[in-house]
């Protein structure tokens, strides 16, 4: 933990922690459908550290942004988690991170926890909702309240049967790291927009899932955006109708896209996605009907 993992906004402070700062992801897997060439006009930027050449792989890495606002911890996102059975998804079995040292690093132990926003339901984003304890998958956090969407929780739940893009990348997530939560009565569901407090606020944003979402940071003067995986890498924000694979509804997904970074550009906010590596925070224009970076902000 550095001085340049934290910066304040307005009357908040953002810490990020890594649960992996490096992983990469075959380009042709993460974007099957996005030909190489338009990596190649981009390259001179990307490479290396959002694209590995050598390797083909898109850089991305996984991480919580720890927020603390009025008093309140409240983290986003949870990473992937240590002890699951991802099938599907090898990169994700089993994992055995510090994680949960490094949120100790950051000053906050599982207890300290006050809320937990999800910004959607993927394996990568939830599992640390949860840790394995004799067996038993129980909360993380025990005295934190979950903040996850309903969209979301309906369309993941096996239970209600949906046909999804993911698949079997999501075998097993719900039950160990969703339905614990809810079980335990941690669970706030919302839809259509909601208050956090007077710094922060969500708001829908489908189609990476249905119940995808941003949280908004207005404090003072400053404004941020942390927008989960409407980003996977920062060559979305110059080429913003290409999708990664992992998008269940590309066509909301880019309408989203555009509509948030058009608001990003247009009320001058820094965006946070969650897996951009090392410099992840950036400021952007409009150019022309795509976006231009401007600057990589605070964390490098």
């Amino acid at each position: 933990m550095t001085t340049q993992d934290t910066i304040i906004l307005g009357a908040v402070e953002v810490t990020r922690v890594f649960e992996q700062h490096r992983l990469g992801l075959p380009r042709g897997f993460a974007f099957p459908d996005v030909d190489e060439d338009v990596w190649r006009r981009h390259e001179d930027w990307l490479a290396p550290e959002f694209w590995d050449t050598a390797t083909d792989e898109m850089v991305a890495s996984l991480k919580t942004w720890v927020v603390r606002s009025e008093g309140a911890t409240i983290l986003v996102d949870t990473g992937v988690g240590n002890d699951r059975d991802r099938p599907g998804m090898p990169v994700f079995d089993h994992l055995d991170t510090g994680y949960l040292d490094n949120l100790s690093a950051a000053g906050v132990a599982p207890e300290d926890v006050d809320l937990v926003v999800i910004t959607h339901l993927h394996a990568d984003h939830v599992g640390w909702n949860t840790r394995l304890d004799a067996g038993e998958w129980v909360p993380t956090f025990p005295n934190a309240r979950y903040l996850m969407a309903r969209a979301d929780i309906d369309y993941w739940n096996p239970a209600n049967g949906h046909t999804t893009r993911s698949g079997p990348r999501m075998a097993g997530v719900f039950e160990d790291s969703v339905a614990p939560v809810i079980a335990a009565g941690l669970v706030d569901q919302w839809e259509g927009s909601h208050r956090i407090d007077a710094n922060l606020s969500l708001e829908p944003a489908p189609g990476h899932t249905p119940g995808s979402a941003v949280l908004k940071l207005d404090s003072g003067t400053d404004r941020a955006a942390f927008v989960g995986d409407l980003l996977h890498t920062p060559l979305q924000i110059v080429e913003p109708d290409i999708c990664p694979c992992l998008d269940e509804d590309e066509a909301k997904a880019r309408v989203s896209r555009r509509r948030v970074l058009d608001s990003v550009a247009d009320e001058n906010r820094l965006l946070l996605p969650a897996h951009f590596p090392s410099a992840g925070a950036v400021e952007l224009r409009r150019d022309g009907d795509r976006y231009a970076i401007t600057e990589w902000a605070a964390f490098a």
